[in-house]
């Protein structure tokens, strides 16, 4: 009808959660503190619920925040749809009440994503947070999709954006970038490798492994204008020895990052001139609620605080299409 007011097919509870917590505190600083988020992405949330509903719900100013008229009336509707949410995943929980488990994809022992596990275990010692050991951001996130997994990390701007449009992200690490080389490669003397110097090397990303598009894709925004050329697509080496095999048999340097684990024939040297620089990050499914996310969530922000996982140093880089993403605009 002419001048009528679409309304949305679907509203994420994760909105109705922003609204009621800002509803509730008249605070965006001490709402975000609550539902562990950052003001900024509360702020977006709201901003969105506000186009889906075509309706405005708080006035802002630098003293207050006021509901309006139209926020009163969503108040009583989002307590009640988020009470029937709250109890249809009871009704769905583990008998006697105990939660399911949380199986988390860590990639690699010994990463970020590792420490960020083990930090959050600690926090939460009542839920369990199970790893699981499997490579790729974009294979997980199909998997986190169907529902087979809960939560993984990698390189979110490498996904379609039509995938992450349906998960949560939150970013946890500008992570260093190395290049892993054979023991007796001539770059292997340096302490650290320029990225001029493997100008017309041929360097392995992963090229041909479906799992992994977004690290290839990461290696294509680096190497470009550089002449470093990237390498084929051939089998993932699986496992320490058969990466020594193939790395005796190919001599091919590798990207990874600068905490990868040590592999027996191979040297890791960072990447300088610039500092190249993946961005990481914990992602899950939208709507999804467990315990063990928000510790997740808080041992990221524990580690990111007291390591300095988010500060770029001066001469870092990332690529363009990542700094949309992560990157505050002045």
């Amino acid at each position: 009808m002419p001048g009528q007011r679409p309304f949305p097919g679907h509203l994420d509870p994760r909105l109705l959660r922003a609204f009621l917590a800002v509803a509730e505190e008249l605070h965006f600083t001490r709402a975000a503190a609550r539902l562990f988020v950052a003001q900024q992405s509360l702020s977006r949330d709201i901003r969105r619920l506000e186009r889906e509903l075509g309706a405005e719900l708080f006035v802002r100013t630098t003293r207050q925040v006021t509901p309006t008229v139209d926020a009163e009336r969503l108040l009583p509707y989002a307590r009640r749809v988020l009470e029937a949410h709250d109890a249809l995943l009871d009704a769905f929980a583990r008998p006697g009440g105990e939660e399911r488990p949380l199986l988390v994809d860590v990639n690699t022992p010994g990463l970020v994503s590792s420490r960020i596990l083990d930090r959050a275990r600690a926090l939460a010692p009542d839920s369990e947070l199970m790893a699981r050991y499997e490579t790729g951001l974009t294979g997980a996130a199909a998997d986190l999709l169907a529902g087979r997994l809960d939560v993984s990390f990698g390189r979110f701007a490498g996904l379609d954006p039509s995938v992450r449009a349906r998960l949560e992200q939150r970013l946890v690490r500008y992570e260093p970038m190395a290049v892993v080389l054979p023991e007796d490669h001539h770059l292997a003397a340096l302490d650290a490798v320029p990225l001029a110097a493997l100008s017309g090397e041929t360097v392995y990303a992963g090229a041909g492994n479906p799992r992994t598009l977004e690290w290839t894709d990461l290696a294509h925004h680096l190497f470009e204008g550089r002449g470093i050329k990237l390498a084929s697509p051939a089998p993932v080496a699986v496992g320490p020895e058969e990466f020594r095999r193939i790395m005796a048999k190919w001599r091919t340097p590798v990207l990874a990052v600068v905490e990868f684990p040590a592999m027996p024939g191979s040297v890791s040297r960072p990447l300088i001139d610039p500092v190249p620089l993946s961005p990481v990050s914990l992602v899950w499914r939208k709507g999804l609620v467990h315990p063990g996310i928000d510790a997740l969530v808080r041992a990221s922000t524990e580690l990111a605080s007291e390591e300095e996982w988010l500060l770029s140093p001066r001469n870092g880089w990332i690529p363009a299409t990542d700094a949309l993403i992560f990157m505050p605009r002045t």
